[in-house]
C-alpha cells in the first residue's frame, strides 16, 4: 500500500439498508451475466460480511459513480497501485477515480496513476478506503459527495 495514507478514525461496519428491488434492477439494468451469480445480502449484514469467493460493490458505484463491470484498466491501476481490493473502496472514493477519468478523456488525457496522485491521496475510515485532496493540489472535484445516505 502507498505511504502517503493518511488515517482516519475507525469503528465497526454499519449494517447497511439494503432494497431488493434496486438490486434486481441494477442486475438487470447493467446486464449482469448469470455466471456471477450474484447474491442479496441477508438482513444485517454489513459490507464485509459477503460470502467467501463474493464481493460486496455498492449501489452508488453504479448509480452515482457510473462505475461499469467488467473494470476499466485505469480503475485496475489505481487498485493495483494503493494494494486494495474494489469491494473496500467507498462509494465516494469511486466518484472521485470516476471523475477524474472522466476529465482526463474530455481533454484528451490518458489517465495515469501519477497524474492521479497529483491531485489526490488516499485516505481510509471505517476499513473503506477514498481519496483525499492533495494538500496544495488545485481541487478538481468542486462539490464532491462526503456520502451517501440510505
Amino acid at each position: 500500500m502507498a505511504e502517503e495514507e493518511t488515517q482516519l478514525e475507525e469503528g465497526p461496519l454499519l449494517v447497511l439498508k439494503w432494497d431488493h428491488g434496486l438490486f434486481e434492477q441494477i442486475i438487470r439494468g447493467f446486464r449482469f451475466p448469470p455466471e456471477w451469480d450474484e447474491q442479496y445480502p441477508r438482513q444485517g449484514q454489513t459490507a464485509a460480511d459477503a460470502p467467501p469467493g463474493y464481493i460486496t460493490l455498492f449501489e452508488e458505484f453504479f448509480l452515482k459513480g457510473n462505475f461499469r463491470l467488467p473494470a476499466t484498466e485505469f480503475m485496475a491501476h489505481i487498485l493495483h497501485f494503493y494494494g486494495f481490493h474494489l469491494s473496500r473502496m467507498s462509494p465516494p472514493g469511486m466518484v472521485k477515480v470516476r471523475h477524474f477519468k472522466f476529465l482526463c478523456r474530455s481533454h484528451g488525457i490518458e489517465p495515469t496513476v501519477e497524474k492521479f496522485r497529483v491531485f489526490y491521496q488516499l485516505i481510509r475510515n471505517i476499513g473503506f478506503y477514498s481519496f483525499g485532496n492533495r494538500g496544495s493540489a488545485k481541487k478538481i472535484l468542486l462539490n464532491p459527495p462526503k456520502s451517501f445516505h440510505d
